[in-house]
């Protein structure tokens, strides 16, 4: 599955940093994977980060603001109510565990570079427990950041000193 989706961001026929911003807003692949798949196009490191992260966070405000809506309207139609009361059922289990740590549970949860986690299910978790905007956001840019580093930072530093010699 990553392969495939690596290979169709690859071959899109846009600029580089397109394709990375573009590969980084995908849940599951999101700012970790975005970078693995550009390692070998020639970009430096803190560049190849910084778009990864930054395109990673794009839809962030976007479902602060519209997943409650979006999941109310699912819930109202036949087709749909299944796959929204799923998604709104796995949201809240990982919501309730952080819900008394407020943004530091929330930065924790992003940061922490496992499957599962991440920006995308961070905003959904920041829009059911109705977090403001103002500690959300920062928490989620933070942690994504966090993240970010710690599973592509050694190759980064790497690259780095090979560049010094």
């Amino acid at each position: 599955m990553v392969d495939a989706v690596q290979k169709f961001f690859v071959n899109l026929p846009i600029p580089i940093w397109l394709k990375i911003m573009l590969s980084a807003m995908i849940p599951m692949v999101e700012a970790r994977y975005s970078i693995l798949f550009f390692m070998d196009s020639g970009m430096p490191y803190w560049e190849l980060y910084a778009l990864s992260v930054l395109g990673n966070m794009i839809p962030v405000p976007f479902i602060i603001y519209l997943f409650r809506p979006l999941l109310g309207f699912l819930r109202r139609t036949k087709i749909f109510r299944k796959l929204a009361e799923k998604l709104e059922e796995r949201t809240h289990k990982k919501a309730a565990q952080l819900q008394k740590y407020s943004a530091w549970g929330l930065f924790f949860f992003v940061a922490l570079p496992v499957p599962g986690t991440g920006a995308i299910t961070g905003s959904m978790i920041a829009a059911l427990l109705d977090m403001r905007e103002k500690y959300a956001l920062p928490a989620i840019f933070i942690g994504t950041m966090v993240a970010t580093f710690i599973t592509t930072g050694a190759m980064g530093f790497l690259q780095w000193v090979i560049g010094l010699f």
